[in-house]
């Protein structure tokens, strides 16, 4: 009898020590922070406009061949979405050392509050336990006029130049994103989506 409530003991004691480390686990990935960083390699109709600063940049060529794909009513852009991911688990403030590998970034692309495309990350991704930033490029391709029809000529100009034109930046873009995350117990998905923006970190 003695024996059997020591072994239930122990098994008690390991089965306890397993769920602390899923939890501790689970709360460790959960502090992963995530910001809008840039955006870089702006083309439009492969075009690069990252070194324009207005219309008038383009040249007379530029200008025929875009003029030319927005009279077939399109206007295809790429880019690469620069996210910065922080991983504070570095040993310091109670919490272990922790390296973080992102499997999935689930994410929805937002401009000017407008829902375009989906997508998730082309390769696995380590954000090192270190507190310092690790930049995830994803690369973004689509037609603005799909999700921007109707809209004049001018501002939609102007929404491409403010997002990737020499002073471009990510203020007027968000990104939803559900981060997965591997760990020695498997794959672990967050719960919800994040609303990544470029003004702080968020997780």
């Amino acid at each position: 009898m003695k024996k059997i409530l020591a072994l239930s003991f122990i098994l008690l004691s390991i089965f306890a020590f397993i769920q602390c480390s899923i939890l501790q686990t689970i709360t460790n990935l959960s502090r992963l922070q995530f910001k809008l960083s840039s955006v870089s390699g702006f083309k439009v109709n492969n075009i690069d406009i990252s070194n324009k600063s207005s219309i008038s940049d383009l040249s007379p060529t530029e200008m025929i061949s875009l003029s030319s794909i927005i009279g077939q009513g399109k206007l295809p852009i790429s880019f690469v979405l620069n996210v910065d991911a922080k991983n504070p688990n570095d040993g310091t403030g109670g919490y272990p050392r922790t390296d973080a590998t992102l499997k999935g970034l689930q994410w929805r692309l937002f401009i000017d509050d407008k829902e375009t495309i989906s997508g998730d990350l082309d390769a696995p991704v380590t954000v090192p336990g270190t507190g310092e930033v690790s930049t995830i490029p994803l690369r973004v391709n689509f037609d603005l006029l799909q999700f921007f029809k109707g809209e004049g000529l001018e501002k939609i100009a102007n929404l491409v130049l403010a997002i990737g034109g020499k002073q471009g930046s990510t203020s007027r873009i968000s990104l939803y994103a559900t981060p997965t995350v591997s760990t020695p117990l498997g794959d672990i998905k967050y719960l919800g989506e994040l609303k990544i923006v470029d003004t702080k970190f968020t997780n």
